[in-house]
Formats: C-alpha cells, structure tokens, sequence
C-alpha cells in the first residue's frame, strides 16, 4: 500500500514525466485536508469504545432475540466476538477516514467477512445494523465542532458515512 505522494511518485515515473500542476494541486489540498481528518480519527479513536457500547445496546434494544437464548449473540463468548468484530470494523474505517481510501479496509476486513458471517451462521442483516449504529455515533461524535480544526466537514463527513456504509453493505 502506497501512500499518496508515493504514489503519484510511482506513476509519474512509471510514465517517465515530471509530476504535474493537477497532481502536486491534489496533494496540497490532501494536506490541507489532513488536520481535518487527524482530527476526526482521534475522535473515533478516543471514543471507540463507547461507539462501540451505544451502537451494541442500541442493536439488542431493538433486536433483543440476539441477546436472548439461542441468540447469537447469547453467552459472554459470543457477545464479546460480536463486540470484538464492531471494533475491528471500527478500526478499518478510521484506518480508511486516515488515508482517504478505502483499500486497506476491504482488503484486510471486509473482503470474504460475509461468506464467514454466513458459514458461522450470523446474521449479515443484524451485523449491518450494528455498523449503521456505529455510523450514527460515529459522525455524531466526528462532527462536533468543540476543539477541533474548523471548516467545512461536510465533504469528510459524507466520506466517513461512506466507509460505515461498504462495511454495511460487505455484511448485510
């Protein structure tokens, strides 16, 4: 995995040319960009744990059959791999929000996650809703303006929503 300015490195001399205006314009503004998002993923970060927790109770209010016998997420082992997975996929999307790409993320946590839900027989539909409760505390948190670089987020924030929502759609 390339970086973004290695990237551009690599092509340019892959091609055999000089890095152009459009190209070092794209990364002045990626830096620009970059406190923005520093930003956002130490504030998912330093909550992921209650992301976590709220999106989890959230998903067992409103589906209570997973929690109930039989469920499955039923027994302390089963609700802390449930719990264990959140937090991984939590971690891919910060991972992605860091980078501005999503490749790391499908590659190393969504790519083949669904085939293994089906095969342990955990529902897809359930693990999606669980990521979209994520979403939902996730941007709530990212988005306040208290203490962190001000502009205009809203472009980050669409794209954090985004990598909350391939993560739903690799599950559900």
């Amino acid at each position: 995995m390339f970086d973004a300015f290695t990237k551009v490195v690599s092509q340019a001399d892959a091609r055999g040319e000089y890095i152009g205006d459009d190209k070092i314009n794209a990364l002045t503004q990626m830096v620009a960009e970059g406190s923005k998002r520093i930003d956002v993923v130490n504030r998912i970060t330093s909550s992921s744990s209650s992301i976590v927790a709220s999106a989890a109770r959230s998903l067992f209010a409103d589906q209570p059959q997973l929690i109930a016998p039989g469920g499955n997420a039923y027994t302390s082992r089963r609700m802390a791999a449930c719990l264990r997975d959140m937090e991984i996929i939590l971690r891919y999307v910060t991972y992605a929000v860091f980078t501005g790409d999503a490749s790391v993320m499908e590659d190393r946590c969504l790519n083949g996650l669904r085939e293994t839900y089906t095969a342990l027989g955990v529902p897809g539909a359930s693990v999606a809703n669980g990521v979209g409760k994520m979403k939902e505390a996730a941007i709530a948190i990212a988005n306040d303006r208290e203490g962190i670089t001000q502009g205009d987020c809203s472009s980050l924030m669409s794209e954090l929503g985004g990598y909350f929502d391939r993560a739903a759609a690799a599950v559900g």
